[in-house]
């Protein structure tokens, strides 16, 4: 078993935005090794985040985004549970960079439930459909190894709020 160092610990926490005990637990758990630990602490926010999936998300905030060129513009509200997260600052970021890859890759649904019956029995590739216009589906526009799904459940993790996005429009001139 290799020692877990403060430098193992920080550059985990770094990648992560977990915290330090989580990171020395995953890293020791792991036995050093840093990419187990990393995907010890992914799964361990999938199953906070599906913990907390069913508390009430009442509290939040809108945020805007708008291109440069004044050409995209989009609305999208991203609720949590209480006034004190929704001006958190790892939230307020979250909610900013939803709000930019709206504008970038225009979802037309928020989640796969979103989406009417009639509309994905039409697609002949329904994973793919939901993929390419499902918010929560989309890979990530800064990182595409990640979806915004994944980004959520991260922000749940380190959070411990139940976050929902809850709904959001965007607007392009001409259409």
């Amino acid at each position: 078993m290799m020692a877990t160092t403060a430098e193992d610990i920080k550059r985990l926490r770094e990648e992560t935005s977990c915290g330090v005990i989580d990171c020395k637990k995953a890293l020791e758990e792991a036995q050093g090794d840093f990419n187990k630990a990393k995907e010890h602490l992914r799964k361990r926010g999938l199953e906070m985040a599906a913990k907390k999936s069913d508390r009430l998300a009442k509290e939040g905030r809108v945020e805007t985004y708008i291109h440069s060129g004044n050409k995209i513009g989009v609305l999208v509200e991203i609720n949590c549970e209480t006034d004190f997260v929704a001006r958190n600052e790892d939230f307020c970021k979250f909610s900013r960079e939803v709000a930019l890859h709206i504008a970038a890759l225009n979802p037309k649904y928020t989640k796969k439930e979103d989406v009417p019956a009639d509309v994905l029995a039409k697609e002949p590739d329904q994973a793919a459909f939901i993929k390419a216009h499902c918010l929560l589906a989309q890979a990530y526009v800064k990182d595409p190894g990640k979806t915004i799904q994944d980004l959520l459940n991260e922000l749940v993790a380190k959070i411990g709020e139940n976050i929902v996005v809850g709904r959001f429009v965007r607007f392009k001139v001409g259409e």
